[in-house]
């Protein structure tokens, strides 16, 4: 697929414009500059203009500025070695390093390009007037995403508990009711467990917040979706662009619901954070602990 993406703009190269073929000589001299900066810096480079690239997405086959740089990120995913898809085996620790962090940048700069604002303020909206709010993970990514998650919400004052196991998300889904709502991460959205646990609790009338990729079966169940569709790693199923992108969204949702919940929120996390700083917890010094029983008695 990245070959064959490549080998299209390099054609495309031939017979365009000279506008147009700037831009396609930049894309192709570093793909991945091209997929984590601005289309607004790309067209500067090329000293063109955003309609200009639009144009040559579309002459690449795609709709539009979003769609062209998902392909592009799914093409170069299927490159690189079976480390990382950005990296060569011969690439130094520098080259690594700089790969590695242009990548982790690029997944959490496309967030906001995927994101849908009204889903997620209608989102956040939905999470802050919860009577209670259910968190399902099915995975270790995801039931790490449901726990932090979680953990954010809870010092908010909301209702809310993280599920793991299949028979206690089955069980937690059978108790709601009208204004609840349930939040399922799955950056795969077809674990069947999952999505059993999410139709129990649409049928006792949930509202079902997903967070998974775009035409997933869990998607296809969301009443409200946080779409992210990010490149595959080349070790893991679920790698630190889904994992970037997920920790994103829950970010942008506790502040926005924080927003919503207003002045008692944050009096919340004020105590919380002076109750913690009593018990020696979350403090920039730690005492160091004695371990020897003898120096102390000579101290006693």
């Amino acid at each position: 697929m990245a070959d064959n993406l490549l080998q299209k703009m390099a054609a495309l190269r031939a017979s365009a414009p000279a506008t147009r073929r700037a831009i396609l000589e930049l894309i192709l001299e570093d793909p991945e500059r091209a997929l984590e900066e601005s289309f607004e810096t790309l067209a500067e480079r090329s000293r063109s203009s955003v309609p200009t690239i639009m144009r040559t997405c579309r002459d690449l086959g795609y709709a539009g500025l979003r769609e062209f740089k998902l392909g592009l990120a799914q093409a170069l995913a299927l490159g690189g070695s079976p480390l990382h898809r950005s990296v060569s085996i011969g690439d130094t620790a520098d080259d690594v390093t700089a790969k590695i962090v242009r990548s982790a940048s690029a997944s959490v700069l496309g967030v906001r390009a995927q994101l849908d604002m009204a889903v997620v303020e209608a989102t956040a909206a939905a999470l802050a007037a919860a009577p209670h709010i259910d968190i399902y993970g099915a995975g270790a990514t995801s039931w790490f995403m449901a726990n932090d998650l979680q953990a954010r919400l809870f010092r908010l004052g909301l209702s809310v508990n993280a599920w793991a196991d299949y028979h206690l998300q089955q069980v937690a889904a059978g108790a709601h009711g009208p204004g609840s709502v349930v939040v399922a991460f799955s950056h795969v959205g077809g674990m069947p467990s999952l999505l059993d646990s999410v139709d129990v609790a649409r049928a006792q009338g949930a509202r079902v917040v997903a967070i998974t990729r775009p035409g997933s079966a869990l998607a296809a169940r969301a009443d409200l979706l946080l779409a992210l569709d990010v490149p595959e790693d080349a070790v893991m199923r679920v790698g630190i662009d889904a994992y970037l992108a997920h920790l994103t969204v829950i970010e942008i949702l506790s502040v926005l619901v924080a927003q919503k919940l207003g002045e008692p929120a944050l009096a919340r996390l004020r105590r919380v954070r002076a109750a913690l700083q009593r018990q020696g917890i979350d403090v920039q010094g730690y005492p160091l602990p004695v371990w020897d029983v003898a120096a102390q008695e000579e101290k006693a």
